[in-house]
């Protein structure tokens, strides 16, 4: 916090001195140039941290669960949407383009929500719709029930191919 505080400060004071102040001190047009990088690097730097506060404020830890999908292979099913329910209640739904199912089949993981929960006994609930074998509509849910402590919670959907019966695999894993 104390980082941003002074960030900030340091822009303040940028803002409000002269322009000709770097001129006057002999500066060379490098030099300037020099501190324009270092203020755009020091403004990087500040949006970063005041993101992670964002979302420390918003997602503390005691509470937070982090929902992400990953393919593998894909051949037996092409993606077309997600649906995500929390405790029974819908938090996301994601229609995907053939750009995102080709940057999932290609090792992409996609984070799916992020939100807080209460602790205690949860649910979630994954709807996956799009093409099965055969090029035939396909609609198919995976559950997974957690308990939520202090830590944060991960849940890892996976959808998969199943060699044995020429099937998808839909699966959901936790790990705090």
């Amino acid at each position: 916090m104390t980082r941003i505080v002074r960030g900030l400060c340091f822009l303040l004071l940028l803002a409000l001195a002269p322009a000709g102040w770097a001129n006057d001190a002999g500066e060379s047009q490098g030099s300037l140039d020099k501190e324009m990088e270092d203020v755009k690097q020091a403004l990087v730097n500040l949006k970063r941290d005041l993101v992670i506060l964002e979302e420390d404020l918003l997602f503390p830890a005691s509470s937070q669960v982090s929902v992400f999908l990953s393919m593998d292979v894909g051949e037996f099913f092409q993606l077309d949407a997600v649906t995500l329910k929390l405790n029974g209640k819908e938090v996301t739904h994601h229609l995907y383009t053939k750009k995102q199912v080709s940057a999932l089949h290609r090792g992409g993981v996609q984070k799916l929500f992020v939100g807080n929960v209460k602790q205690g006994e949860n649910r979630v609930t994954a709807f996956f719709t799009g093409r099965g074998p055969q090029g035939r509509d396909y609609r198919r849910a995976t559950t997974v029930e957690f308990d939520k402590g202090f830590e944060p919670t991960f849940i890892q959907l996976a959808i998969s191919d199943d060699t044995g019966d020429y099937q998808p695999d839909f699966v959901a894993d936790v790990s705090n």
